[in-house]
């Protein structure tokens, strides 16, 4: 979830699964640019045969819809951390109503991932502002995810360069699994060495 201009919306769809089709609201006066669904479309149908069954961790949450698009495709279990009050209350207003099996976090995520959980992710959404060093939140996540993982990550795309290969290069460790690209949006999957 990016940050960017100020808005009130009609929301979000999730795109597949269990609940597709629902709607989730993005607060007034947050900032937030929520991952188009273009780009979603592409990263859940890469992670087809991987999202049953596995744990995810929506990491700069924002609305969620990475994490809760994974629990209607089957995920069993996502961490969503957020820090933004407005966001979290949305959030889990949400999750209420789908009866989602989802853990909310009301926290700076960069605080949260010091320290290792007792039981490490298979997926994880990383998509945090763009200005933020995303090959140092990499660094920190290593610790965080199982052997067989999946990071996806979203930075701004640029012309003659791509942002992923800037990225793996400052992360040992870390390989491009898939990339793509969508309008300003350059994203992929990473594979983290842990």
């Amino acid at each position: 979830m990016q940050q960017g201009r100020t808005r009130g919306s009609d929301g979000v769809r999730i795109i597949g699964g269990e609940w597709r089709g629902r709607r989730i609201q993005v607060p007034a006066r947050t900032s937030v640019r929520p991952t188009p669904d273009r780009v979603r479309e592409t990263l859940f149908n890469w992670l087809n045969g991987v999202i049953p069954g596995s744990r995810c961790l929506d990491l700069f949450a924002g609305t969620g819809v990475l994490g809760l698009e994974a629990l209607s495709r089957g995920a069993e279990e996502a961490w969503l951390i957020e820090r933004s009050p407005a966001l979290v209350a949305a959030l889990e207003e949400r999750i209420a109503d789908l009866g989602a099996n989802a853990r909310l976090i009301e926290a700076n995520a960069l605080d949260v991932i010091e320290r290792p959980p007792a039981k490490l992710f298979d997926i994880v959404f990383t998509d945090p502002p763009y200005e933020m060093d995303l090959a140092g939140v990499l660094r920190k996540l290593s610790a965080w995810v199982a052997r067989e993982n999946l990071v996806y990550v979203e930075r701004p795309a640029q012309r003659g360069a791509n942002p992923l290969d800037d990225v793996t290069a400052r992360v040992p460790g870390a390989s491009v699994m898939k990339r793509g690209r969508a309008g300003s949006v350059a994203f992929g999957l990473l594979r983290l060495e842990n």
